[in-house]
């Protein structure tokens, strides 16, 4: 007889319904699923995102999921995040360790940043453990494949619990 995988309870209960969670995804991660499986799993990027609802609905969280190759386009999203959403899953690929536009962004908005991330870069190529983001970030997840994003939900959503108001 198979057991379903157990799941850790929401912190102290559901997380009030309002609370809103933008998840961004960087360059190549649309091919997820294809892309060095042995890296990044076969899990496709569409597949974590309803990972991430099913997740995010047993925590009373909304969550909106976006993806792009550009970072313009990524700074644009955190950027219109402030008042909107009360916190970012980034997973900022490539762009973790180049982009001060994007550490810039984060750093304006204020909203509360995981950094996240499938593969562990600090185990990979030594130009990939520097991340650029980090001081912008409250945590950082990695080296957990898919389940990456959705550890960073629930740890985010405990981080957002905690946070005097």
């Amino acid at each position: 007889m198979a057991t379903k995988e157990a799941r850790p309870p929401a912190p102290h209960g559901p997380a009030p319904a309002r609370l809103r969670v933008l998840v961004l995804s960087g360059p190549n991660l649309q091919l997820l699923g294809a892309r060095e499986p042995e890296i990044y799993g076969h899990e496709t990027l569409a597949g974590v995102h309803a990972r991430l609802r099913a997740r995010a609905k047993e925590l009373g969280v909304q969550i909106t999921a976006r993806q792009s190759n550009h970072e313009g386009k990524l700074c644009d999203w955190i950027g219109a995040a402030r008042g909107k959403f009360d916190g970012i899953l980034l997973n900022a690929a490539a762009y973790t360790h180049t982009s001060l536009a994007l550490f810039d962004a984060l750093k304006a908005v204020a909203v509360p940043c995981v950094e996240v991330h499938l593969s562990n870069p600090e185990a990979r190529e030594a130009y990939r453990h520097a991340s650029t983001i980090a001081p912008a970030c409250v945590a950082k997840v990695s080296g957990f494949g898919a389940d990456s994003y959705v550890l960073a939900l629930e740890g985010l959503v405990r981080w957002l619990a905690r946070r005097p108001r």
